[in-house]
Order: C-alpha cells, then sequence, then structure tokens
C-alpha cells in the first residue's frame, strides 16, 4: 500500500512486517522543530558539522540540508532541475521504492536525475505520464543508497557491505557517496574476522606502501573509474568485485599489529609470538613495525661514552648501517672508527652497533686470534663488511674478471675475504672486560695476559683524542703456548683452571657471541706508514663483549641431551 498526498510532502522507505516495501508520508501546514531550524537557515550557507575521526575532533563541511525555499545547488538556471517534492517511483529487483526530487537531486548528476529530468521533459511535450524507472539490482543495496540519497550517513557493515555499495555508487553515478566510500576506512576480512582499519592506521615512516593501501588501490583506482578498461554508461550491470579478505593469516596476530601501529604497546609472550608478528609485517609489507619488533637493547654506555644498540646479525638492514670515525683533526682522515647502527624508519640517530651471532657457526681461534665462520652466518658477516666498505667507499677487492663474468659479485663464493675489510678469516680481540662463559662456567682472562690481540691495536675508546699509534707491550700480544716457559705459570688448580689458565685455551666454538666492529688500519699499512682511506689498507676487527662458547668437542658434548 502507498500513500502519496499533496504536492506537499516528505517521502522516505522503510519495510513493513511482511518485509513488502512501505511509503509513508507526512504532509500539513504544521511547521516541525526542524522545520523551524531550516527556515533559520534559509541563508543557504553551508553547514559545519563536528565529526570524531580515529579518536581526532575535526571540523568538516557537509552538504547542507534541502531547505523549502530551493537550494541553489539543485538547480539549473535558476529553475529546479526536479521538483523538491514530487515523488518518483524507481523499482529494484522485487521492490519498490519511492524518492522525492530532493533526494534524488542531492547526489547528482546521477543516474537517476538524468532518468527522470528526461522523463520530465517527455512529459511536458505530452509524450505520456512519468514512468517507473525499473533497475536490475539489489534491493537491500539499495535501500541504503537511498538512506544516504535522503540525507542519513550510511556506514558500511563490513567488506562485502562495502564493495557492494562501492559498486552501486559507481553505476549509479552518485559522486558524493563515491567520494564518501572513497575515503573511508578499509573495510577487510582477515581470518574470518572483520576489520575496519582507519586508512591512516599504517600511514607511518615505511608502513605507508603496504598490503591495504597497495590492495585498494587496484580496487579503488579512482572516484571516477572503478572498473578500469569499462565504460560506464554502456554497462548493463556493474562487474562482481570480490571483498577484500585474507583468509589464510591470524585475525589475534593482526590485532596486535593494529595495536602497535596506534602507538599501544603489546605483549610479546615468547620467541615464536615475535616470529608470527615479524612474518605478517612482511607479509602485509609493513616495514616501520618490523624494524620496531626486531629484538634489540638499547644502552648508554657511560664508561665508553657513547649509546649502544645491540642488535641480532640477521636483523641488521643495510641503509641503517653507518661508520663513524674517530676524532681527529680537520684536515686528516680518520685512522679507525666504529661501526653504529640506527633501525630504519624507528630510530632519528645512531648508534655503536654490538652484534649478536647466536647460532653455533662460529669458531674461533686464539693461536691466531682469528674467527672462522660457516653457512649462513659466514654470508650474513660478508654481506655485513661489503656494506660498511660502501658506506665508506672503499674500493672493490675482487679480480676485473670475476665482477664482469656472468653474475658479477654474486657468483662468487660468500667469504669476508671478498670485501675490502677482511681476509676469509677475521681478525678479533678479546680483552679482560669480555665476559666469557666457557662451557657452562663463568671464564675470566688473566689482568696479566692483557688484550688477546692479533695485530697493533688501537684505542678501544669511541672517540679517542689521539691518533697516533701506541704500539702495546709485548704483554698485550697473543702469547704462544707452546713457548711459554712453564716456570713462570704457577701449577695449575681447579679453580685457576676455570679462571683462564692457558692450557684451556686453543680453539672454541661460540654457542653466542655479542662483538662490537672496529675499523682500523691495517698492520702493514702502518709499517708503511699509509692510513687512512687512501692508503687502502683498513680492516674490520670483531671485539668481544661476550661470548658463550664450548672448549672443542667435549665441552659441545656436555650440552647435549638425550632424546629420549
Amino acid at each position: 500500500m502507498y500513500a502519496v498526498n499533496s504536492s506537499n510532502q516528505d517521502l522516505w522507505v522503510g519495510d513493513d512486517d511482511q518485509g513488502d516495501s512501505l511509503v509513508s508520508s507526512v504532509s500539513g501546514n504544521v511547521k516541525s522543530d526542524f522545520e523551524t531550524f531550516a527556515d533559520a537557515m534559509t541563508a543557504g550557507a553551508p553547514s559545519r558539522a563536528s565529526s570524531l575521526t580515529n579518536g581526532k575532533n575535526t571540523s568538516v563541511t557537509q552538504t547542507p540540508g534541502v531547505l523549502r525555499t530551493g537550494d541553489a545547488s539543485l538547480m539549473r538556471n535558476g529553475q529546479p532541475t526536479l521538483p523538491a517534492e514530487r515523488p518518483f517511483t524507481i523499482q529494484v529487483g522485487w521492490r519498490l521504492f519511492r524518492l522525492s526530487g530532493a533526494s534524488i537531486m542531492s547526489d547528482s548528476p546521477s543516474y537517476f536525475s538524468t532518468y527522470f529530468e528526461e522523463q520530465m521533459r517527455l512529459e511536458e511535450q505530452g509524450n505520456g505520464g512519468m514512468k517507473t524507472l525499473f533497475i536490475d539490482r539489489d534491493p537491500d543495496t539499495f535501500a541504503d543508497i537511498c538512506r544516504h540519497l535522503q540525507g542519513y550517513w550510511v556506514l558500511p557493515r563490513d567488506n562485502s557491505h562495502y564493495v557492494k555499495l562501492y559498486a552501486d555508487a559507481q553505476f549509479y553515478s552518485l559522486p558524493r557517496l563515491i567520494s564518501q566510500l572513497f575515503d573511508s576506512e578499509i573495510f577487510i576480512s582477515i581470518g574470518g574476522q572483520q576489520f575496519q582499519i582507519p586508512r591512516d592506521t599504517f600511514s607511518g615512516p615505511g608502513n605507508s606502501s603496504n598490503f591495504f593501501s597497495l590492495g585498494f588501490a587496484g580496487f579503488l583506482s579512482s572516484r571516477d573509474d572503478a572498473f578500469p578498461g569499462l565504460e560506464s554508461r554502456g554497462l548493463m550491470r556493474p562487474p562482481a568485485v570480490q571483498p577484500q579478505s585474507v583468509p589464510h593469516r591470524s585475525a589475534e596476530t593482526f590485532r596486535n599489529l593494529i595495536n602497535l601501529a596506534r602507538g599501544y604497546s603489546i605483549t610479546i609472550r615468547d620467541a615464536n609470538h615475535r616470529a608470527q608478528l615479524l612474518g605478517d609485517c612482511k607479509y602485509y609489507g609493513l616495514k616501520g613495525l618490523m624494524h620496531k619488533l626486531f629484538v634489540h637493547s638499547i644502552s648508554h654506555n657511560a664508561e665508553r661514552g657513547t649509546s649502544e644498540i645491540i642488535m641480532r646479525l640477521e636483523d641488521l638492514h643495510k641503509s641503517g648501517i653507518s661508520f663513524i670515525g674517530d676524532a681527529s683533526p680537520s684536515d686528516q682522515s680518520p685512522l679507525g672508527g666504529w661501526v653504529h647502527y640506527s633501525r630504519p624508519f624507528v630510530d632519528e640517530t645512531p648508534y655503536e652497533a654490538i652484534v649478536e651471532i647466536g647460532t653455533q657457526e662460529t669458531k674461533i681461534d686464539f693461536r691466531s686470534m682469528r674467527a672462522d665462520f660457516y653457512g649462513e652466518t659466514k654470508a650474513r658477516i660478508s654481506s655485513l663488511f661489503q656494506v660498511v666498505a660502501d658506506k665508506m667507499n672503499l674500493p672493490t677487492n675482487l679480480p676485473l674478471g670475476l665482477m664482469m663474468s656472468s653474475g658479477g659479485a654474486s657468483a662468487a663464493p660468500a667469504s669476508p675475504a671478498n670485501t675490502p675489510l677482511s681476509e676469509d678469516r677475521v681478525k678479533i680481540r678479546i680483552g679482560p672486560d669480555c665476559h666469557i662463559v666457557l662451557d657452562g662456567e663463568n671464564h675470566t682472562i688473566e689482568e696479566s695476559l692483557g688484550t688477546l690481540d692479533h695485530a697493533p691495536q688501537l684505542d678501544d675508546s669511541p672517540s679517542p683524542t689521539s691518533s697516533t699509534l701506541q704500539t702495546p707491550p709485548m704483554s698485550h700480544q697473543w702469547p704462544n703456548p707452546t713457548t711459554r716457559p712453564s716456570s713462570t705459570r704457577p701449577p695449575p688448580t681447579k679453580k685457576r683452571k676455570r679462571r683462564g689458565s692457558l692450557d684451556e685455551f686453543g680453539e672454541w666454538i661460540v654457542k653466542k657471541g655479542q662483538w662490537r666492529m672496529r675499523v682500523q688500519p691495517r698492520a702493514e699499512a702502518i709499517s708503511r706508514g699509509r692510513g687512512g682511506h687512501e692508503g687502502g689498507g683498513m680492516e674490520i676487527v670483531l671485539v668481544g663483549v661476550k661470548l658463550d662458547a664450548v672448549s672443542g668437542q667435549r665441552g659441545r658434548n656436555m650440552g647435549r641431551g638425550f632424546v629420549s
């Protein structure tokens, strides 16, 4: 049953208890409170509405309400294109809708305004009465579009409802609804759960070009062209658009990432939970969050007068690596320096880097004070040294023939010797301040041995005030255990062995180690009187900070467990 009264009426759409379309009308000369308010707004200035968006109170300009005196935006040449209070009939699917001219013209020009303007022109010429517009689309979606045309704010319920609204808004050419949906939140289903994500949630440094912005860019290519390659005017109906959905990822993990992106602290339960967070950051392209989630420790070392960051070797990124030279006169190149690191998109200043190598792929030889790396650790160390060399603008030391061959430098086997800063076996330095756990027990290097070093060392302070090389005393060089007189060493005791007897030195397998990276002139460059970058004689020395090691196979077997 449809009730249509005099020409002075407002129409809206609802559903009766049987699910049939129901149109009600309100007529009469009694002014409501809204009409009284509308009379006071006849100046026609755009209204200002305050909206709460993403926790921020923002003032936005909204389309003014439809005024009975006439709205200039609904007129052409001073005349209304459609009578504001005349009802127009639209059948969508199996349901009949009636909308006033004011509602139709509130978001125009559109498919509806163009159709009924042509019908009115034919009616004025005496070519028949007003016809009903029939559209073979979903009436439930159109009911929401009717509410939009009547002035209500329509918010998509989920990702499926969003694509239906957007596709039909494009099909009906409703510019205001298209713009509203284009700028609205991202509606997506992840792991079977619905998420409504404000577009600025992942807009921070390193996160802007992500799965959601690029994925929606393919669907919402522009406000005017939702279906690239198709001419909207000739479409019988828009193509089917699949709602944004990621069924094979965890909803709980994604909720944690949203909270982290919004600035909240999250509790990382264990290593497996962190791995899940990092894996989803990589999947969604959230690089800024990924670098924030990497295991790290930042502290200030008061004794060294510098701030330090501990990072795992596998978590280092080349854009965060830098070399900071020691203080030197302005007319001289620094004789050495320390490798620093800042987390990309997170840290504003670099910190002195302490690299943690956590696999049992490191073996150190105290007789030569060299370290051997194996497997992936060797490849990562080689890449790290090459990045440092590139930051220092050091020339490559690979043969020209290898550089020009198929594959170039990447075809060469991974080795620190392929970089200008090291040989295949990396030089190391271990001093009395290095904390050592050997075979599960604390191990202390005797003060009389000094710093165990392969080459003449530089001052270990991060910013020395003098660039003069000091040759360390012989006690600071690694003594050969085969030539050291046994009479100078007291008889070993059990406690003595735990604290660093020379008989226990030899080769250690490092289960987990932390190293600073010192860049200094090579010993041969110093002997030739050439230092700094110009001499091309720079090298990296790993300076021990904390080591957890085993002494050969016996120590390794001590740490084994039984599988049953």
